[in-house]
């Protein structure tokens, strides 16, 4: 939200025009801030962790790096003995999710995830794909059969997706001065 405000300031740039694009945890925060506020017109989220709080804690296990502290390693145990699991305390957990406010997104938004993944699973966009739809909101989804995190495999055709949608959904669409 701070890029969000300063963005907003640059004399170059069209505040009421601002697009939002993220990658694997990128993705998370382009959705936590399209629910959070009215400025950003359109996001794409390539391999996004934009699932559940119950999905992330029960349903993604990542090895860590050695590098990361064992302080900073403990987030999952620390939460679920403050707060309970999410399916004892589903009311907090919801109310941290981003997923569960699809239907306040500020605008289109467009998916890509690969098949082979081994970092984010597939599902995670699937299921905010469908939370989206559930909720009325525009929505397009790619889904490469075989492609990794970074979507190497298709690249260009990734590129040009995102590109035409910023372009159709922040460059082209007048916007009036809400």
């Amino acid at each position: 939200l701070n890029a969000v405000a300063a963005i907003k300031r640059h004399p170059d740039a069209d505040p009421k025009r601002l697009g939002m694009y993220g990658h694997s945890m990128g993705g998370h925060i382009t959705l936590r801030a399209m629910v959070t506020t009215s400025d950003i017109k359109a996001g794409v989220i390539w391999a996004g962790v934009v699932a559940s709080y119950a999905d992330l804690l029960d349903n993604w296990r990542r090895p860590i790096p050695a590098s990361i502290p064992p302080q900073a390693r403990r987030w999952r145990e620390e939460l679920v003995t403050q707060h309970g699991s999410p399916a004892e305390n589903p009311a907090f957990w919801n109310s941290i999710s981003p997923i569960a406010f699809a239907a306040d997104v500020s605008g289109p938004i467009q998916l890509h995830h690969g098949t082979n993944d081994a970092d984010v699973p597939t599902e995670f966009s699937d299921s905010l794909n469908q939370a989206l739809l559930d909720a009325g909101r525009e929505v397009e989804y790619f889904v490469y059969p075989g492609d990794n995190h970074n979507l190497l495999n298709n690249w260009g055709t990734v590129m040009a997706r995102t590109v035409a949608f910023f372009d159709k959904h922040v460059k082209g669409e007048q916007m009036d001065d809400n």
